[in-house]
């Protein structure tokens, strides 16, 4: 039996498959940030106990700058807690025997859309991950490209004002179209926007029943039913992406690009826009851009390829 890990900043989850991927069984939790890495740990720790047998491989995608090579972690954007732990000696003392490997959480999902995703069957996948952070990763020939540790193809990290000796702190891409920064955007809009609104009557309607924070799964739906400004953050959304991954396409000129991740929910309205935006910031030479992939495996890509890294040589 194989064991896939997923730590994020807001989910973990524990999977149970074999090497191609396959998920047999789940164990989702919601992650309490303010348990920080001792509570993720804790829940590790008790859905080990609750398997019918010990794994033989362990793969962890993970959602920060990791030590490939060691398996300890270098921190989390997210997460407080996690700086310097030994996760891969941690796992290999809780399950004696078992090989572990362990990953940035964009690597790991974009092995898993390489391997058993959308993008099955091209050499040079990239593969951006729009979530509560925006992270990238790079498959060739099936394997996760990995520059100096502890980390590569952070794209979230970009920056798109530079700061300067002004003091001003500038702006990444994952300060303006992170999950949390499109939620923000949104409650910022809230009350400028005409009563007849959709977005905000779905937003408002949320917020009634105590809930707030998510707001960007309102823009799909919105923009279905026209609504002009879930149409002009989408728009907005695309180019910042187009932007980022125009840097991607000159540096590594990838066959397929994989946009995964919450935000990516959105569906064909985002990658519509991404697309049209994208051959703006391209040189002439590298056109036409590359082929642009909506994520298929969801929420299970981490998980799935955490366990094909798992099981890696």
């Amino acid at each position: 039996m194989n064991l896939g890990i997923e730590i994020g900043g807001t989910k973990l989850q524990v999977v149970t498959g074999d090497s191609t991927g396959r998920i047999d069984a789940r164990f989702r939790y919601t992650v309490d940030p303010i348990q920080g890495a001792a509570g993720i740990l804790a829940q590790i720790d008790a859905t080990l106990a609750q398997l019918t047998e010990q794994p033989q491989t362990i793969g962890v995608g993970f959602g920060g700058p990791v030590d490939w090579k060691t398996g300890r972690i270098a921190t989390s954007h997210q997460i407080g807690g996690w700086s310097g732990v030994n996760l891969a000696g941690w796992l290999r003392e809780r399950v004696p025997g078992a090989t572990v490997h362990i990953d940035n959480d964009a690597n790991v999902a974009a092995l898993g859309e390489a391997g058993r995703g959308v993008a099955t069957g091209f050499d040079t996948v990239f593969y951006i991950t729009l979530g509560s952070g925006v992270g990238g990763g790079l498959i060739q020939n099936g394997q996760i490209y990995h520059g100096a540790t502890p980390g590569e193809a952070e794209i979230g990290h970009l920056w798109l004002v530079p700061p300067d000796e002004s003091g001003s702190p500038g702006q990444t891409i994952e300060q303006t179209i992170s999950g949390w920064a499109v939620d923000g955007q949104i409650r910022m809009l809230l009350p400028q926007l005409p009563d007849d609104s959709v977005l905000k009557a779905l937003v408002q309607q949320a917020h009634s029943t105590g809930f707030t924070g998510g707001e960007a799964r309102f823009l799909h739906p919105a923009y279905e039913a026209s609504d002009p400004v879930a149409r002009m953050l989408i728009e907005q959304i695309g180019s910042v992406v187009a932007l980022g991954l125009s840097h991607v396409v000159h540096l590594f000129h990838p066959d397929a690009i994989v946009l995964g991740g919450g935000l990516s929910l959105i569906g064909e309205p985002l990658r519509a826009a991404v697309r049209q935006a994208l051959p703006r910031f391209i040189m002439n030479s590298f056109q036409p851009a590359p082929l642009l992939l909506l994520a298929k495996l969801g929420e299970d890509a981490v998980p799935v390829g955490a366990l094909q890294l798992g099981a890696a040589d």
